[in-house]
């Protein structure tokens, strides 16, 4: 039904751009995937403002008032197409809001916001936490009712780091969110009731199940009693319950690994050799793996992103190892492990990589993006990119270094649905991240009616002009619903836009 009402888009399209728009001096973020919401910042990263989108209404003199009528001067102004709602206070006086952060509960229009304090490079290190991780002296996730501002709830994580770019560090599945703190090596699993509060459910590093801490605390208390029984208090040689054990995880990770080389042979002897060969010559490294990552599968299974801390703070991962289990959150156990060039994973994320985006089954929109499991045409892409892969183990890493993905990090329009239109993915994509930008327009190609032009968006009234020769970078939010579009100029991805344009059909 959805995709056959999507067909309807191929005759709906942002026909018209007004250019270099009268903006407020925020800092534009997203429009939540239901479309009821326009998501910006203030520019000192202090206050939440939301907008709520509407249509373009003017009246005109006279009987001939068609598209060649000329537009009023008003329509330049970005309150003609979005009407502020509130503007609240997100961040307090040493905090600053993470721009790159939000995650929308759409059954409940609820909004997950996140706010730190500056970084700290050489942090000092306490007890439980992994070196060469910096820290944060806080770290604040806030759960807003957008509808009208009003805070519902909020978690604090004290010096700690989580990885908040872009949504890496958390994901959103249902009601329950996973949030990954990278310096104490722990998954915080919340739920976010109806009420509108944040409750702890788990925390999956340290320990795996609730009591796991009460009975190894018990274990080792009863153990030095019967020491002092002994040696009447002379024997200080007990271990510290917290260093002599690796983390709950980790156990599990181990235990994982060595049973799945075990039952590879049979003989015992080549069994010996193999598990010498395979797990304990590795053993330190599977030991000194931390966890980079996370997301949902389904509510009781994560995909665990596990590598070096190395590899968390470099940008470019393709080269470095890593390696990726799903975890069973209710029975504890780690149910499959591979390597991140492990030809397996790559098929499974081929041909089920919808099941990796693992959106609510309640979103109406999200569950219908294009992905090469859903789509012909991205399909044959891939298949063309592997073809011309001169190395396909470094293509099946590139692959496999988007795993795990990020929430909520692509737009749901029908202008990026694959099956109605062909776009230069280099240029633009549902993915929302700004791009190098281009003098030339960008064309959208019809799939179904013999790959005429539908549509094309220009960054600039005149491209080639000296205006033009000054952009860099384009960046584009494209309304999840209507024919509706903003393009963003900016001179650097550091910079605020130097022009902003709207797009939409006349």
């Amino acid at each position: 039904m959805v995709h056959s009402a999507r067909r309807f888009y191929e005759n709906l399209v942002p026909s018209f751009t007004i250019y270099d728009v009268e903006c407020p001096d925020h800092s534009f973020f997203k429009f939540t995937d239901d479309g009821q919401y326009f998501v910006c910042f203030s520019r000192n990263r202090q206050d939440l403002i939301v907008y709520r989108p509407t249509w373009l209404s003017f009246s005109c003199k006279g009987e001939d008032c068609d598209n060649n009528q000329e537009l009023p001067p008003q329509v330049k102004r970005f309150e003609s197409f979005f009407t502020q709602l509130y503007v609240k206070p997100l961040a307090s006086s040493n905090e600053l809001i993470c721009k790159d952060f939000f995650l929308y509960m759409e059954s409940n229009q609820f909004g997950i916001f996140a706010t730190s304090t500056a970084q700290i490079q050489d942090a000092r290190g306490t007890d439980g936490a992994i070196l060469g991780v910096p820290s944060f002296e806080k770290i604040t996730i806030h759960l807003f009712r957008l509808e009208d501002g009003f805070k519902l709830d909020e978690k604090v994580f004290h010096n700690d780091c989580v990885n908040l770019t872009h949504n890496m560090g958390a994901f959103l599945y249902d009601d329950l969110l996973a949030v990954v703190s990278l310096r104490y090596q722990t998954i915080h699993i919340l739920q976010i009731r109806d009420s509108g509060n944040l409750v702890d459910v788990r925390a999956i590093g340290a320990y795996c199940r609730e009591d796991d801490e009460l009975f190894i605390n018990s274990s080792s208390q009863l153990a030095g009693n019967r020491g002092d029984l002994v040696d009447n208090g002379t024997n200080h040689d007990q271990p510290n319950s917290n260093n002599s054990f690796l983390s709950g995880i980790k156990q599990r990770l181990l235990s994982f690994i060595f049973r799945e080389i075990w039952s590879e042979e049979t003989d015992q002897t080549q069994r010996v050799q193999c598990l010498k060969k395979k797990f304990y010559f590795h053993f330190q490294d599977y030991v000194d793996l931390v966890i980079l990552k996370v997301q949902f599968l389904d509510r009781h299974h994560l995909l665990i992103k596990f590598g070096s801390v190395d590899v968390g703070a470099s940008r470019n991962t393709d080269q470095l190892p890593a390696f990726f289990a799903v975890y069973n959150m209710e029975t504890t156990e780690i149910v499959a492990f591979y390597q991140n060039a492990a030809d397996e994973l790559y098929l499974l994320f081929e041909r089920f990589c919808d099941h990796f985006h693992a959106t609510s089954i309640n979103s109406i929109y999200m569950n219908f993006i294009s992905s090469h499991s859903n789509n012909i045409h991205a399909l044959e892409q891939l298949k063309s990119m592997k073809n011309k892969a001169t190395s396909i183990s470094q293509f099946v890493k590139k692959m496999l270094s988007s795993l795990p993905l990020n929430c909520q990090s692509m737009s749901p329009s029908p202008y990026f649905d694959q099956s109605l239109f062909r776009f230069d993915e280099k240029l633009i994509s549902a993915t929302d991240r700004p791009r190098q930008s281009t003098d030339h327009p960008i064309r959208f190609n019809s799939r179904r009616q013999g790959d005429i032009l539908k549509f094309k968006i220009k960054t600039g009234p005149e491209f080639g002009s000296a205006d033009g020769r000054s952009k860099k970078y384009s960046h584009f939010l494209f309304h999840p619903v209507w024919p509706l579009a903003l393009s963003f100029i900016q001179p650097s991805l550091f910079l605020p836009p130097s022009a902003v344009n709207i797009h939409f059909r006349r």
